[in-house]
C-alpha cells in the first residue's frame, strides 16, 4: 500500500516536451521528437529503397522480405483507399499517399519501441502541418478543376439541397470545408497518439511501483501494460489508415464535386 501512496506520475508536459540536443536556444532546435521524424523519414526512405531494388532483380518477381511488406502496403493504398474514394484517377496520387500512410504509421510506432517510447504525432506541430499540405492541396485541385466560382459554389449549394435550407447548409459547409476538415485531421491523429502514450505511461509507472511491493500486485497492471502496448500498435496503423483515407476522400470531393 505504501508503494501505492508513493507513486509519482510524471506531468503530461514532461511525457511530450523534450530538451532540446542540438542548436539549442534557437528556432532549428533539435530534440528527440525531431529526430524521430527524421528517423521515420530514413526508415520509410530506406524501405523503399531496398524493395525497389530487390524488385528489380530476377528475385524480385516474387516478393519477400522487405518487399512483400512494402508491396503489400501499396497494394492497400492502391485497392482499399485511392480506388475506393477516388477511382482511377486518383492513382496520380499515389506516392503522396502511400509516403503519407507509411510516414505516419512509423511515426506512431515508436510509441511502443523500448527506451523511445514516443509517438511523433503525440506533438501537434507536425500532424498541423500534414494537415495543412492536405487542406492546400485539395483546396488547389477543387480550383483547378472548377475555377475559384464553381470550387466555391459547389461547397455552398451542394446538389440535392432545397433552395430553403441553403442558408442554414452553406456556411455549414463553407466551415466544414476551410476550418474543420485540417482541424479534425490534425487533431485526431494528435489526440489519438497522446492518449495512447499518457496510458503507456501510466501504467508502465504503475507496473513498476507495484512491483517493489509485490510481484503479485504488479501482474495486473502489467498484464494491461501488455494488452495496452498490443493495442496501440493497432491504433497505429489504424491513425495512418484514417488519416490517409480522409485525404483521399477530400481529393476525391475536389476532383468529382457531383458526388
Amino acid at each position: 500500500m505504501s508503494a501505492i501512496l508513493a507513486l509519482e506520475f510524471p506531468p503530461v508536459s514532461e511525457l511530450i516536451e523534450w530538451k532540446g540536443i542540438f542548436l539549442k536556444g534557437t528556432v532549428f532546435e533539435v530534440n528527440k521528437v525531431v529526430l524521430l521524424m527524421w528517423a521515420s523519414v530514413a526508415i520509410v526512405f530506406a524501405l523503399f529503397l531496398v524493395a525497389g531494388k530487390r524488385a528489380s532483380r530476377p528475385e524480385g518477381l516474387v516478393p519477400a522480405g522487405v518487399q512483400n511488406v512494402v508491396e503489400a502496403g501499396v497494394d492497400f493504398v492502391r485497392k482499399d483507399i485511392v480506388l475506393q474514394t477516388i477511382g482511377p484517377e486518383g492513382l496520380k496520387f499515389m506516392p503522396f499517399l502511400v509516403t503519407l500512410f507509411f510516414f505516419i504509421m512509423f511515426g506512431n510506432l515508436f510509441s511502443v519501441i523500448p527506451v523511445i517510447q514516443m509517438p511523433v504525432n503525440a506533438r501537434i506541430a507536425l500532424p498541423a502541418f500534414m494537415a495543412v499540405i492536405v487542406w492546400v492541396l485539395y483546396n488547389y485541385l477543387g480550383i483547378a478543376k472548377q475555377g475559384l466560382f464553381g470550387y466555391l459554389g459547389g461547397i455552398l449549394k451542394p446538389p440535392g439541397v432545397p433552395l430553403g435550407m441553403l442558408v442554414l447548409v452553406a456556411p455549414i459547409e463553407l466551415v466544414s470545408t476551410i476550418l474543420v476538415r485540417p482541424l479534425s485531421l490534425a487533431v485526431r491523429l494528435f489526440a489519438n497518439a497522446l492518449a495512447g502514450h499518457i496510458l503507456l505511461a501510466t501504467f508502465a509507472v504503475l507496473s513498476t511501483a507495484l512491483l517493489k511491493s509485490t510481484i503479485v500486485g504488479a501482474a495486473v497492471p502489467f498484464a494491461l501494460l501488455v494488452g495496452l502496448t498490443g493495442f496501440e500498435l493497432l491504433v497505429a496503423v489504424l491513425q495512418a489508415f484514417i488519416f490517409t483515407i480522409l485525404t483521399a476522400v477530400y481529393i476525391g470531393g475536389a476532383l468529382h464535386p457531383e458526388h
